[in-house]
């Protein structure tokens, strides 16, 4: 006969497994939440199509649906998230990268008020949204504190600018 600890042990195994095989929609969801996790780190939405199945497999188990059809729908449905999720989102992710400009960049275009008149060779100082920026104007004419102004072109630091019309 067994010690009476082994069969202690015995008996929490067998009621464990039976908690867990009448909660699988906790499973599934725990395996949803470590997929999103690994995904954070990873970044190329491949670990989030295993979080979709996995979703799909816990709301399909809140119905008593059989261990073995609930890893069928969880593998299927991460291969038609690969297949058919995957794709738009890493192409929305890359595609949006190519048309943004950064902060500089964004200048080209704007106007702004002259704070330090430019005059000639010398440059002044712009005012564009409340940041103030070196600036020279294209065809070296003096431009007086106040003045509109619009940035044609950046150097560096140092904004072109022409008058307003």
């Amino acid at each position: 006969m067994a010690p009476p600890a082994a069969v202690s042990v015995y008996q929490n195994l067998i009621q464990m497994i039976e908690y867990i095989s009448q909660h699988l929609w906790l499973v599934w969801t725990i395996v949803a939440m470590l997929c999103l996790i690994i995904e954070l780190g990873s970044g190329d939405f491949f670990v989030t199509c295993f979080a979709i199945g996995a979703m799909d497999a816990m709301i399909v188990s809140l119905f008593d649906v059989p261990l073995w059809l609930q890893i069928i729908i969880f593998a299927v449905c991460s291969v038609l998230s690969l297949v058919f999720v995957r794709p738009p989102l890493v192409h929305a992710l890359h595609a949006s990268g190519d048309n943004r400009v950064s902060n500089a960049e964004a200048l080209i275009g704007r106007t702004g008020t002259v704070e330090e008149p430019i005059t000639g060779e010398h440059s002044g100082y712009v005012k564009i949204d409340g940041d103030v920026w070196k600036a020279v104007s294209t065809d070296l004419e003096t431009i007086q504190r106040g003045e509109r102004v619009r940035v044609v072109r950046m150097d560096s630091i140092i904004l072109t600018v022409e008058r307003c019309l």
